[in-house]
């Protein structure tokens, strides 16, 4: 009877066989994971290069491909440029550009200061224009009154004309002067300062047919030279006017009060020194109301006229060519 034998020693069970992998590479290696069908080969990480640089995004090749990194036969695509983003720099006051450059601004100021300038002698051209055809109209009046005796008979034996005539003037005056509407809608505005016109030339020659005719040529004449005198004056100085409109609203008030005195005294008793100086102070005032109201039409001074109001600057004018000639003939005029 046999008894069994006693389990295999270590070295028995061993022997011949081979339980751990034998071949290098068998085991995982460090940060490697296991693959389909066996271990991760050697080459199998991402080499240097291939992951996305600093600064940059992932370029069309550069993560790694199956097999291995890009080959030295595969150069890898440059890199796009970074977008510019232009600066965004706000406007400058006064209608600078983005950049508010010396040389846009000089620009922009010789554009505007250019487009102003021709606004302003259309303007200027215009009024004048104007201003020549009522002055011619007045003189045509004052001839017809002075040569004419049927006329200066008709106007000695109706004075109810000149009322109606300063009615008319009295009327479209207020309309032309405080009326927007009117004095800027083309062709009431003509019309209105047509109407203005005859009426106050209707007066001025009712007043110049009382006076002998070398007085009024001389009255002409010296109203010429003043008022040429003035403009040329108003063109070249430096002196604004527009800057004493207390001055000149004082002056205003000081010759309508003596008007009223001395139409008042001159009603009860004719006193010639006071009907003299009435003219005179008259005549002064508007030679300088000229001076004033030529500015305002040329621009460039504290106060200007807009070049819409055409029509009122004529008229400005011409009262004031009209009131220095009425006030010559009645300072040195004679009947």
């Amino acid at each position: 009877m046999s008894y069994p034998s006693a389990p295999p020693s270590y070295d028995e069970t061993t022997r011949g066989a081979a339980p751990y992998p034998t071949q290098p590479g068998g085991y995982p290696q460090p940060g490697g994971f296991p693959q389909p069908g066996g271990y991760p080969q050697p080459g199998g990480y991402p080499q240097p290069g291939g992951y996305p640089q600093p600064g940059g995004f992932p370029l069309p090749g550069g993560f790694p491909v199956p097999g291995g990194p890009p080959g030295p036969h595969q150069p890898m695509p440059a890199m796009p440029p970074l977008p510019v983003i232009p600066p965004t720099v706000p406007l400058n006051p006064g209608g600078r550009d983005n950049y508010g450059s010396p040389e846009s601004d000089m620009e922009g100021f010789t554009s505007n200061s250019w487009d102003d300038k021709k606004v302003r002698h259309t303007f200027i051209r215009k009024v004048y224009l104007i201003i020549a055809a009522q002055l011619a109209v007045t003189v045509g009046f004052v001839a017809l009154f002075t040569f004419c005796s049927p006329v200066q008979t008709f106007v000695s034996r109706t004075p109810a004309m000149y009322y109606v005539s300063y009615a008319v003037f009295l009327v479209t005056y207020i309309v032309l002067v405080c009326c927007e509407g009117p004095r800027r809608r083309f062709p009431w505005n003509l019309i209105l300062l047509a109407i203005f016109t005859l009426a106050m030339s209707y007066m001025t020659g009712t007043i110049a047919s009382f006076y002998n005719t070398k007085s009024v040529f001389l009255c002409l004449g010296i109203t010429t030279l003043v008022c040429v005198a003035v403009t040329v004056f108003c063109f070249q100085t430096k002196v604004d006017f527009t800057s004493c409109t207390g001055l000149f609203c004082v002056l205003g008030i000081v010759v309508f009060v003596t008007g009223i005195i001395t139409a008042v005294v001159l009603s009860f008793k004719y006193v010639p020194w006071l009907h003299m100086l009435y003219a005179a102070i008259g005549a002064i005032a508007f030679t300088l109301f000229l001076a004033y109201d030529t500015q305002l039409i040329l621009g460039n001074r504290k106060h200007t006229i807009s070049p819409e109001e055409y029509i009122y600057g004529a008229l400005k004018i011409y009262l004031d060519i009209v009131y220095i000639f009425t006030f010559l003939l009645q300072l040195v005029g004679k009947r």
